[in-house]
């Protein structure tokens, strides 16, 4: 009789370990999904021809030990800005030659650019054609307060010294920035400004709007009458999530290699920037 009582507790026993077995296994397949790969790291980087005297030039991007390009830049004109390009962190070298030259040509500038992860940067060509440089500015990518928008200034005159921008309300946007360089951004309440733009006897007046949460850089250029003028350029724009640019001087010659061959696949028009953090 004892041995009759034994059995079907060890019976009662069996179901029990296969409950928590399964249990088991289905807590470990749940987890699984956390051990997926992480997303590629990546950065951005626009080009900006800003030398009023120097033809259309091809752009190359090519990263360091590298013999192909990964970004094209075909017939850039003065006064055009690139989309920002998606581009795996590290050094690129970056080469300007005259439009329609051969690859072998020699630049007419050339420099390196850091793309660093999660950041992004505008390469631009500024100055006279007899010296001429290339420079990189690090953009802004964080999104500002609400109702909030931010500005900075990149004075690319080759024709003045210096810039000087105030607004209507009298806040300060740069006091004499010099050419080739570009101001910090400060925090402004976003809306329709007017910008007065105070240059060596050759002040004058613009306006832009800048929407709630949006990140813009003015860019200062020469005009072919010799005067000045000033253009938004929109960094990033919360609006969007995916920010649009906002000038359209010459585009439409962007394109990007997607082969070894540095075949180019196509021409992208407008600017296009990466996410904003939040």
């Amino acid at each position: 009789m004892p041995q009759s009582n034994t059995r079907p507790k060890n019976r009662r026993l069996v179901p029990a370990m296969v409950a928590f077995a399964i249990i088991a296994l289905t807590s470990i397949a749940g987890a699984s999904p956390a051990l997926a790969a992480p997303a590629p790291q990546t950065g951005w980087v626009r080009v900006a021809h800003l030398s009023p005297d120097t033809r259309s030039v091809d752009v190359r991007l090519t990263q360091l030990g590298r013999d192909s390009a990964v970004v094209r830049l075909d017939s850039v004109a003065y006064g055009a800005i690139s989309a920002y390009q998606p581009l795996s962190p590290g050094t690129y070298l970056v080469t300007m030659t005259r439009a329609g030259s051969r690859a072998s040509s020699t630049p007419v500038a050339r420099s390196s650019v850091t793309v660093v992860e999660g950041k992004s940067t505008t390469v631009a060509a500024y100055g006279r054609n007899a010296r001429l440089r290339l420079k990189a500015f690090p953009d802004e990518l964080a999104t500002p307060a609400a109702g909030i928008a931010r500005i900075r200034l990149l004075q690319a005159s080759a024709t003045v010294p210096t810039v000087s921008v105030v607004t209507s309300t009298g806040t300060t946007i740069a006091t004499q920035a010099r050419g080739g360089t570009a101001t910090g951004y400060i925090d402004v309440p976003a809306g329709t400004w007017t910008l007065l733009l105070q240059a060596k006897s050759r002040d004058f007046s613009t306006t832009v709007s800048l929407v709630p949460g949006s990140v813009t850089t003015l860019v200062v250029l020469d005009t072919a009458r010799g005067a000045l003028t000033a253009r938004p350029i929109v960094d990033s724009a919360a609006a969007q999530q995916i920010p649009v640019g906002a000038v359209q001087t010459g585009g439409g010659f962007l394109a990007r290699d997607t082969s070894p061959a540095s075949a180019t696949m196509g021409r992208i028009l407008g600017s296009t920037a990466p996410e904003m953090r939040r």
